[in-house]
């Protein structure tokens, strides 16, 4: 039986890719008193993964126990560790798709408020260049409260990782340490864009998904 109070965190670590690594991680959060709810591979490559994993921890605990337990196994970084809300749910793109065909007329709000579930995000909003700016067409919970915001990379061509530094990225957004990625919705001056405060990091493989799951939602957007 769970504790009353555990709150649940998602932690990225990277781990040799080999047999037994993820399971020697899950024994060391177990240990601690850990529950891990899900995992989510993001990328294999070179012979490291990139996990995403969603564990429980009993109130009172520090998240900082959960990078010691990872890190206690050879070969492992953790990348991040942040407070999560729900569990991991990867076929929850094609339930999106399903919502947005169902009602186009409001598919840009119901497509921006999945999209963080998804690819675990802290926000998304979906802009639309204008000549006094990008205006804002709909955002998710959480996203910041902006209705026009300066984007000198639009139009965008393709999905990309962007810059958290850079000097269009608002005060507030750089003071999170906020990763940011974009993709064209349907259009190069439409896009969707997407916000981690304080990380981790969009890996392209994520940020590929991403791009696959705009390109499909857009067929059955309105203009």
């Amino acid at each position: 039986m769970r504790e009353a109070f555990a709150l649940s965190f998602l932690i990225r670590v990277q781990l040799p890719d080999s047999p037994g690594t993820l399971g020697a991680v899950a024994t060391a959060l177990g240990a601690i008193g850990a529950d891990i709810l899900s995992v989510d591979v993001v990328e294999r490559a070179g012979g490291v993964a990139i996990d995403d994993l969603v564990v429980e921890l009993p109130g009172g605990r520090l998240p900082d126990v959960l990078i010691t337990a990872a890190e206690s196994i050879p070969g492992v970084e953790v990348d991040a560790v942040r407070p999560y809300a729900g569990l991991l749910d990867t076929h929850r793109e094609l339930e999106l798709v399903e919502d947005v065909a169902a009602d186009p007329r409001d598919g840009l709000a119901i497509f921006a408020a999945g999209v963080p579930k998804i690819i675990r995000s802290g926000w998304a909003l979906i802009v639309a260049a204008t000549a006094e700016g990008a205006t804002r067409l709909a955002a998710s919970t959480a996203a910041p409260d902006i209705q026009t915001i300066t984007l000198p990379w639009l139009p965008l061509a393709r999905a990309t990782v962007l810059d958290g530094e850079e000097s269009w990225v608002p005060a507030t957004w750089r003071e999170l340490g906020t990763e940011l990625a974009a993709t064209p919705l349907g259009k190069p001056d439409r896009v969707l864009l997407v916000g981690r405060p304080g990380g981790p990091m969009f890996r392209a493989a994520e940020v590929a998904r991403l791009a696959h799951l705009a390109g499909i939602v857009a067929v059955v957007l309105p203009d």
